[in-house]
């Protein structure tokens, strides 16, 4: 009997297509929406399936997980493209599913890439929807906040499917070399390290870290002959199937966090080109941007502060616009706040400020609220002198109140020291301008 080699027949579909579950079992993560007692999978259990909007990255499955619910709920599924179709196919597929509705026969209306409706074409949906002639399952790279109609959106449950982990991407690809439909008929020698680096290249996509593995595979180097031969998959064939050099970086370990303290501190030392770098090398070891940006918002505030407060600004709208369009376009994004905090004035004021006020709270935790300034919402409050003494700032003059805030241990307490750092300096003159205003008004007590 000849032996079947690796390019034929089992191979002439995808891996990714091969790989792809028919069972929730088998699905790759999302545990928190599928995991025991967690929403989605009691309402898939209970068969009781209503429209719903699943978004989340490429390749996390939404196509995937729309078929087995299909399958567990003994739907009819049918697969609808945003792309290709319009309102005379929407009102085609729909007079299908109102017939099969008639015959007790439940219609699952999946459609990819929804975003890519139109208004008219997205309202078209509504009234199936609303009597129940179809069950409409949307998948979304894109905020439906944005995307979709509100009245399409109020009719249908959201459901966030996050980017895969690395340990399950792993998992998938360990699963895919010895599953009879993956690489199963085959000895594929290669090491978990070597794994682990198309696991973090695929970013949380299923679909890329299947191709890469695919493509590692087919492109492997045979060794002997017949029933004992193998596949051999070695770091340097898996960063040629990426294009990728393989940076050092793990971004659960040691590495991880001397590159963004690298970061960190390059900023703060006003080197752009620095930050720029690590920067870098963060992206493009697989590194969330998102993450980043959070460590930017961060920054923006704990190194610079009132001393510029667009940063702050700047640094949430980057934020806002990796989470839009994602990787590799919101590298640019990112760039342009590194840039912008490295060379924005400097003030750790803030910072300073709440450790300080951190440590006495602390300490003091007991501490009573001032009568003047306690809430006085009924007749009791009022008789127990809550609020007594009270002036309201906006009706004196200088719009500034004679009362003392602080509990009376701290009284003449200072957290804020304001520098005189870009616009820092007018928060310094305003803040000196009040503390001469209260001494004078207590000289006069």
């Amino acid at each position: 009997m000849r032996q079947q080699n690796m390019f034929e027949a089992p191979l002439e579909r995808p891996l990714a297509s091969r790989m792809r579950p028919d069972a929730l079992e088998g699905f790759a993560g999302q545990q928190h929406l599928l995991g025991p007692g967690k929403v989605l999978r009691q309402l898939i259990d209970a068969d009781r399936i209503a429209s719903m909007i699943f978004w989340g990255p490429p390749g996390v499955g939404k196509t995937t997980l729309a078929r087995i619910i299909a399958a567990r709920t003994r739907a009819e599924f049918i697969d609808f493209s945003a792309v290709t179709s319009g309102i005379k196919e929407i009102k085609a597929v729909m007079q299908t599913a109102e017939e099969s509705r008639r015959f007790g026969q439940k219609t699952i209306l999946f459609v990819d890439e929804i975003h890519r409706f139109n208004k008219a074409q997205q309202d078209a949906f509504l009234p199936y929807v609303e009597k129940g002639s179809i069950i409409l399952i949307g998948a979304t790279t894109e905020n439906p906040s944005f995307e979709i109609n509100a009245a399409l959106l109020s009719r249908c449950k959201v459901f966030v499917l996050n980017a895969l982990t690395p340990d399950d991407l792993l998992a998938l690809l360990r699963r895919a070399l010895a599953a009879p439909e993956g690489f199963g008929h085959l000895a594929v020698d290669v090491a978990d390290d070597t794994l682990a680096l198309i696991a973090h290249f695929a970013n949380g996509d299923a679909r890329t870290a299947l191709n890469t593995l695919e493509m590692a595979v087919l492109n492997g180097r045979r060794q002997g002959e017949g029933e004992g031969a193998r596949v051999i998959i070695d770091r340097e064939l898996v960063e040629q199937c990426t294009s990728k050099k393989s940076l050092l970086y793990d971004k659960n370990g040691e590495e991880h966090y001397n590159i963004i303290s690298a970061l960190h501190k390059s900023m703060r030392n006003s080197d752009p080109d620095a930050a720029v770098y690590w920067l870098a090398r963060m992206l493009e070891a697989g590194e969330d941007p998102l993450y980043v940006a959070r460590r930017l918002i961060r920054f923006a505030s704990e190194d610079i502060g009132l001393a510029d407060s667009r940063a702050l600004e700047i640094a949430v709208s980057v934020y806002q616009a990796c989470h839009f369009i994602g990787m590799p376009e919101c590298t640019v994004h990112l760039t342009h706040a590194v840039v912008y905090l490295s060379l924005a004035p400097r003030s750790n004021a803030l910072y300073k400020a709440y450790e300080a006020a951190k440590a006495d709270a602390v300490k003091m935790l007991d501490e009573p609220v001032p009568l003047a300034i306690r809430n006085a919402p009924t007749r009791l409050m009022k008789e127990l002198d809550y609020g007594k003494g009270y002036v309201y700032a906006h009706d004196t003059p200088e719009k500034i109140a004679d009362l003392d805030c602080l509990p009376p241990s701290l009284e003449g307490r200072r957290y804020y020291e304001p520098t005189g750092a870009g616009s820092e300096a007018r928060a310094k003159e305003n803040l000196e301008r009040i503390l001469a205003w209260k001494a004078a008004a207590r000289k006069q007590r």
